[in-house]
């Protein structure tokens, strides 16, 4: 395990390269005995930095959970992160792109909570009586850590590489669809460039909901009620610029737009 002080000094890294907007080194290569526990270490020390200067922790983050964004990345086990209210954003928002680095979206669902979700042991069936409703939602990625070579232990760090959440569409109640066949077209400017299942996510989007729960309880937390989680993205990462247009269709669940400025 890393020290304090180097995790520390890990975080300090990374909060400078958000600032500035640019990436850091692979963490693999400069602590190569690094592993997923210091990983995670590094992630809650971001946390606890963010809470204490104000911010309002509000849910969290699944990635690679599906077989699109594991291809993509070769990394081949889920990872989390954690979602603070500021990084929320509502369907039709203008984002300013030069806040993130290496800016992609991927088309997710939302899961809100009703009810506390306390691991280990929880079940589908579990996660499905917690949920209060679910959303369509996009994730914003932004890397703070070189993307060529990152592993595990570097995304982890990197809070899962989240930048920003946005949310749209219509809520629904888990028994009001079948989860595991919403669809999702993804387009850039008025042109398709990808599309989806929910299914693509661990079989049932709730199961990303189900490792979660059960993987904090390894760290001593839990997924507490009002939560927001991103379930896990069943498309690819598409690269964004300035003055793209997002619009995800979900069909009978809705839309989400934003647009890069």
């Amino acid at each position: 395990m890393l020290d304090e002080t180097t995790i520390a000094a890990i975080a300090d890294d990374l909060a400078q390269a958000e600032k500035n907007r640019t990436k850091i080194g692979l963490l693999t290569t400069k602590y190569p005995d690094m592993t997923v526990e210091d990983s995670y270490a590094v992630q809650n020390e971001w946390r606890r930095r963010g809470e204490a200067s104000g911010r309002r922790l509000i849910g969290h983050k699944i990635g690679l959970t599906s077989k699109p964004m594991q291809q993509a990345t070769g990394i081949r086990e889920p990872d989390y992160g954690a979602i603070f209210a500021d990084q929320v954003y509502d369907t039709g928002s203008v984002i300013d792109h030069s806040q993130y680095s290496g800016v992609r979206v991927e088309v997710e669902l939302a899961f809100v909570l009703k009810d506390e979700l306390r691991g280990p042991d929880i079940s589908l069936i579990d996660v499905l009586r917690a949920t209060e409703y679910v959303v369509p939602a996009l994730e914003v990625l932004s890397s703070r850590i070189e993307m060529e070579g990152r592993t595990i232990v570097d995304t982890i760090s990197d809070n899962a590489a989240l930048g920003a959440m946005v949310l749209g569409g219509r809520p629904v109640a888990v028994d009001a669809v079948d989860l595991r066949r919403v669809g999702a077209l993804l387009y850039r400017n008025e042109s398709v460039e990808d599309s989806g299942l929910a299914a693509a996510v661990l079989d049932h989007p709730a199961r990303g909901i189900v490792w979660l729960a059960n993987k904090l309880a390894e760290h001593g937390d839990v997924l507490r009620a009002g939560e927001t989680v991103l379930a896990g993205s069943f498309t690819r990462p598409m690269w964004v610029s300035p003055g793209d247009t997002v619009h995800a269709d979900y069909g009978d669940l809705g839309v989400i737009t934003c647009r890069f400025e």
